[in-house]
């Protein structure tokens, strides 16, 4: 009984603000308190501020999060704790450089107007000369019950999927709700309908109103040929140069970013190896094993495996020849095992989510296949959802020494934590 009314309170709130009020994190305020306070001992722990300094900035977050559940914070706070939850992103193989990440804060203005023309400039600035430069962009939090605009779409750019009368599908599956949506608003490709046409972003206001946004006309593509195979080029693939995520919220502190969006760059699996391969993307793992000379059996299934390596050499090659950053997967999981070894060398466990850091190529060959890992969801960090990875999101205690009645009072906190904000 009581499980039933909770859970209707629950849903009745978070439907009364639309599609991100049912995305957010459920925090208490006690929670909420806890966060900000695990954030501001890690910042001042980091810039090695005073214990004045600490207990008067603590004093001003108390009274922020009393009033009204949201503090505000400084420049520096908002960049630390942008690169702190790259830092702490489990899902993440290319963290070695998050100290790198150059923040831009635009919590000044929220518009749709202003979004949208920052995520322009914000593709131009990654893309540069070619050497993708790793950028985040920062729109204002949730600010008690005010939700902001955010962005709808998973990436700035993003191919569309036609569907035919026959039920054919001609480009990204992915995208195939995507794409209804925006032809239902108007939205059509400048010339025939093809496999590689860029969908407009869709973008939400403060109202919760829905609003497209033309394909950002900076987003370069990279043409996908093999050095050695002139047949797959006749195939006409191409992808896009910066992978700019646009739909995740960025906590931290307790306080919520739901418009956010920010760049690395690609590993030639993700491109090659997923979007490419997988069945419910592209699914042209027959076309190009035909492309390049294949001979696609039922009874060998082994075709598989060259055709797949070569599309990663394909995807590589292209990228390179057009001056554009690319990594592949060795070089990636290397990078990683750097990472996690420089980690634990300043006393920190890694969070990691095994099945996104060991890449779909090659898995057992790249030692982080060896490797024991554990996400266990700290803050700062990323999350797309409270129902998928924002449930588990809380403050990580266990780098620091703990006598063992602690460390079970922190289990069993964790596990009330995770059984309250779960929608009975």
């Amino acid at each position: 009984m009581i499980r039933r009314r909770l859970s209707r309170i629950r849903t009745a709130s978070a439907d009364a603000g639309g599609a991100l009020a049912r995305r957010l994190r459920r925090v208490s305020g006690l929670e909420r308190r806890e966060e900000a306070r695990a954030f501001l001992d890690a910042f001042a722990a980091a810039t090695g501020a005073t214990d004045a300094h600490r207990s008067r900035r603590w004093a001003e977050m108390r009274r922020g999060l009393s009033r009204g559940d949201y503090y505000e914070h400084t420049p520096e706070e908002l960049a630390f704790g942008a690169r702190l939850a790259w830092r702490n992103a489990g899902r993440c193989i290319g963290r070695l450089p998050w100290d790198s990440l150059e923040v831009e804060d635009h919590r000044a203005d929220g518009s749709p107007e202003a979004i949208a023309a920052q995520i322009g400039r914000h593709l131009d600035a990654a893309y540069g000369d070619g050497r993708i430069r790793s950028i985040i962009s920062i729109f204002p939090p949730v600010r008690g019950t005010v939700l902001p605009a955010w962005i709808e779409s998973p990436q700035a750019s993003q191919y569309a999927c036609h569907v035919g009368e026959d039920g054919a599908a001609m480009g990204d599956r992915r995208n195939a709700e995507a794409t209804r949506i925006a032809r239902s608003m108007g939205w059509r490709p400048a010339g025939a309908p093809g496999p590689f046409d860029l969908l407009p972003v869709f973008l939400r206001d403060r109202d919760d109103r829905r609003i497209v946004v033309p394909p950002p006309p900076q987003t370069r593509e990279v043409a996908i040929a093999h050095p050695d195979r002139p047949g797959l080029a006749a195939l006409g693939l191409r992808w896009y140069a910066v992978p700019l995520v646009t739909d995740m919220i960025l906590s931290i502190g307790g306080i919520d970013y739901p418009c956010a969006p920010f760049n690395g760059h690609y590993m030639c699996t993700e491109i090659a190896s997923r979007n490419f391969a997988d069945v419910r993307r592209y699914d042209m793992l027959e076309d190009v094993a035909r492309a390049l000379g294949l001979s696609p059996s039922p009874g060998d299934r082994l075709w598989r495996d060259v055709a797949l390596t070569e599309l990663n050499r394909a995807v590589l090659a292209s990228f390179r020849a057009a001056g554009v950053t690319m990594i592949d997967h060795h070089a990636a999981s290397d990078q990683f095992m750097t990472f996690h070894r420089r980690e634990q060398s300043q006393g920190r466990r890694v969070a990691a989510d095994w099945r996104w850091i060991v890449p779909p190529q090659a898995s057992a060959a790249c030692q982080p296949f060896h490797l024991k890992m554990r996400d266990f969801h700290p803050v700062p960090g990323f999350y797309r959802n409270r129902g998928e990875d924002g449930l588990r999101m809380m403050p990580w205690y266990g780098d620091r020494y703990r006598r063992r009645p602690e460390q079970w009072a922190d289990r069993v906190l964790r596990r009330w934590k995770i059984w309250k904000r779960m929608a009975w």
